[in-house]
């Protein structure tokens, strides 16, 4: 069962569940419901839905809702600051929520918001559909292919098959579908489910492997079929309308394709289901005029000949920085990362990086940013969270050399990879190497996030100490203060191998390790515990803050974790100690793990010290504005408000085509999702407004503060 509508025993309310992505929403109601199964129909796709009576809902924050008729017809957008009455009809409300909820119900109602919540009220009690639909996605079937170049061209053209439009709407991530998982084998198969749709769209490239990658994400969003040809370029019904070279050469072409026809769609789409006052369509009405309804109402083929009768550059600062960039060793094995890749959006980048001998020096890994003294600052610094003292005296080890060996004397040696720049918010890499300044995507973690199901209960966090002398690190309040998402947090301290071990094994949604790693396992009070020992492990994602916990994170991925946050080389305790406590404020705050770190990384410097590997998309919580994001703030020229610069972080579930708007009543459009937004000139009330509705990381005047703990006194 992907969702599960629950009520709650000690309240009048109703829980969403989504079993898939583990994520809950509360409605509250005014009296205590009776939830029936329900066959009613809504034209939308749904996972689950159930009947009961109410008088009212109240949402528990601000989110988007869309009225509109049993048709689909659209009626009017609510959100913050906004009130809405309704005259009697029939309605279907579509609730951009984390997870997707639909309610069908008959009016007269009135839908009203102040800064923190939203209040759906009939005007008497009335029998309502309520229905959700997950943002998950898998694959729904697997391709296999041979070695061959054709072959592989032949499934990757299957992509297309995942769309559930070919509609400007496909640019929403939820309208996108998963394209299907890819295997190696003797033969192609391709199932029928796989089918690619007859868009009338075709990628020809020369026959090479890494060309067929570098389009991948291509061919999955314009539904397109790739095939042999002597020269890179995009075909519309079998008229060249692209081609895919230029000075950044078929790579660079493919990217500025993708986004030149992604951002069209987006604008386009604001004239179909979701009328949105979008930023980004204003802007390019200024520039040129184009007959968007004729646009959306044109077969794909015909509408992307079209786009690209607009010049490239008219669009290209439109495009909100890209969620990611994965970067794939030219292998075969390579093949089998491309659906992940085009799911996520990902622009690919092939590449054989230069091997490093070790991981950088620890002494540049970190700016200490904690307070500290000079006595508690040094002895800090000869403190590191490694039980082994270091072979040449320095108080810091590096890397894999031979002063870096545990003291079971392994000898295994690490290669590290630095993969190439992108002007991107993520990288990830699939090859060879640790990479150190990008999510080591070990696929294996992708495959279990898939197998994985959440059974609805909270979310269970397991924080574990090894070592008192770290304890600075450990409070169990960095999880869990949400009142709409409950948390099961459970503090643990030095615990024995067995006892670790249990922990392991049992159902656990996030580890927060903290002490001593080794290479060989982790340091306990009687010996060491080799993950690597353990058949199974029921931990889904993990931070592991001790010194060179790469291994262990690696074994933990083999028997069934997802996605976790290691080290590489030796870490100091006070710097471990910032690291964990920020890293752990931006996973409750519903930050994806490559986002907490990618962030983290603008407080310290972390490149080469702290690596994400496995699924990096994971969340262990769910962001209340959809969309996790940081706040600048500073004072506005001439005293005239405040300047708020807001970056925003795409997730899995609100990624590329996402919108997101920040709740201020002068502000009346939406944003395409993806790295900085256009300042916005906020008044004080504003201000204060924004930084109560969420616990997001906020920078005023350089500094670094969680934003419900800004006072007025705070402020510039």
């Amino acid at each position: 069962m992907t969702i599960e509508f629950q009520t709650n025993d000690s309240a009048p309310e109703i829980i969403v569940v989504d079993h898939i992505e583990g994520r809950r929403f509360p409605l509250a109601t005014r009296h205590p419901v009776t939830l029936r199964p329900t066959t009613d129909q809504l034209r939308d796709p749904v996972d689950g839905a159930v009947s009961c009576r109410v008088e009212a809902i109240t949402l528990p924050y601000v989110v988007p809702i869309f009225v509109r008729d049993t048709d689909g017809t659209p009626i009017v957008e609510c959100q913050d600051f906004d009130e809405r009455t309704l005259p009697e009809g029939e309605y279907v409300l579509e609730i951009t929520a984390p997870i997707k909820l639909f309610v069908r119900v008959s009016g007269p109602m009135t839908i009203g918001s102040t800064s923190t919540e939203m209040q759906i009220t009939l005007d008497a009690a009335r029998e309502v559909t309520l229905a959700a639909r997950s943002y998950h996605e898998r694959p729904a079937a697997t391709v296999t292919t041979t070695s061959t170049v054709d072959d592989l061209m032949a499934a990757v053209s299957t992509f297309g098959s995942a769309l559930k439009t070919t509609s400007p709407e496909r640019s929403f991530p939820s309208l996108r579908g998963h394209p299907p998982a890819i295997e190696i084998g003797e033969t192609l198969s391709v199932p029928d489910a796989v089918t690619p749709p007859d868009t009338g769209l075709e990628i020809q490239l020369p026959r090479d492997r890494a060309a067929v990658y570098a389009v991948a994400t291509l061919a999955h969003y314009l539904g397109a079929r790739v095939v042999p040809g002597e020269t890179a370029r995009l075909l519309a019904d079998g008229e060249v309308v692209c081609a895919l070279d230029g000075p950044d050469g078929l790579e660079g072409a493919v990217t500025e394709a993708l986004q030149h026809v992604f951002v069209l769609d987006c604008v386009v789409r604001t004239e179909g289901r979701y009328q949105l006052n979008l930023h980004q369509r204003h802007q390019l009405a200024d520039r040129v005029d184009l007959p968007l309804r004729e646009l959306y109402d044109t077969p794909i083929a015909d509408r992307v000949a079209s786009y690209f009768d607009v010049p490239v550059e008219t669009v290209a600062d439109l495009v909100p920085t890209w969620y990611l960039s994965t970067h794939l060793s030219p292998e075969l094995t390579s093949a089998k990362s491309l659906p992940y890749a085009a799911n996520a959006l990902s622009v690919i980048r092939v590449e054989t990086p230069e091997p490093i001998d070790s991981a950088p020096d620890a002494e540049s890994g970190f700016e200490l940013e904690v307070e500290a003294g000079p006595e508690s600052r040094s002895e800090s610094r000869a403190f590191t969270r490694a039980t082994r003292a270091p072979s040449d005296g320095s108080d810091v080890s590096a890397g894999s050399g031979s002063g870096s060996e545990s003291e079971s004397g392994s000898e295994s040696e690490s290669t590290y990879v630095r993969v190439s720049n992108t002007d991107t918010l993520e990288r990830a890499w699939v090859g060879d190497g640790r990479a150190i300044n990008a999510n080591d995507l070990y696929l294996t973690g992708v495959e279990n996030r898939f197998a994985s199901e959440s059974n609805g209960d909270p979310i269970t966090i397991g924080v574990v100490c090894n070592d008192e002398r770290m304890v600075a690190e450990v409070d169990s309040n960095l999880y869990g203060d949400r009142d709409e998402l409950p948390f099961d947090v459970a503090v643990h301290a030095n615990l024995t191998c067995e006892g670790l071990q249990s922990l392991l094994e049992s159902e656990l949604d996030f580890l927060h390790y903290i002490g001593h790693v080794e290479r060989d396992g982790f340091v306990c009070r009687d010996e060491t515990l080799d993950v690597t020992d353990i058949e199974t492990v029921g931990v889904d994602t993990f931070l592991l803050n001790g010194c060179q916990s790469y291994d262990q994170g690696r074994a933990l991925l083999d028997a069934g974790s997802v996605g976790g946050i290691v080290t590489h080389a030796d870490v100091d305790n006070t710097s471990a100690t910032a690291v964990g406590r920020l890293v752990a404020g931006l996973l409750n705050a519903g930050y994806s793990l490559r986002s907490a770190l990618n962030v983290a990384g603008r407080r310290h410097v972390v490149t080469g010290q702290y690596s994400v590997i496995g699924d990096g998309a994971v969340q262990i919580a769910q962001s209340e504005s959809g969309t996790p994001n940081l706040l600048e703030i500073s004072r506005a020229p001439e005293d005239e408000g405040y300047e708020v610069l807001i970056t925003t972080y795409p997730t899995l579930g609100t990624a590329m085509g996402s919108c997101y708007t920040p709740f201020a009543s002068s502000v009346d459009r939406y944003f395409l999702a993806g790295g900085e937004l256009p300042p916005f000139l906020l008044s004080l009330p504003e201000v204060v407004d924004l930084l109560a509705l969420e616990r997001v990381p906020t920078i005023i005047d350089g500094e670094f503060w969680w934003s419900t703990d800004v006072s007025l006194g705070d402020l510039p």
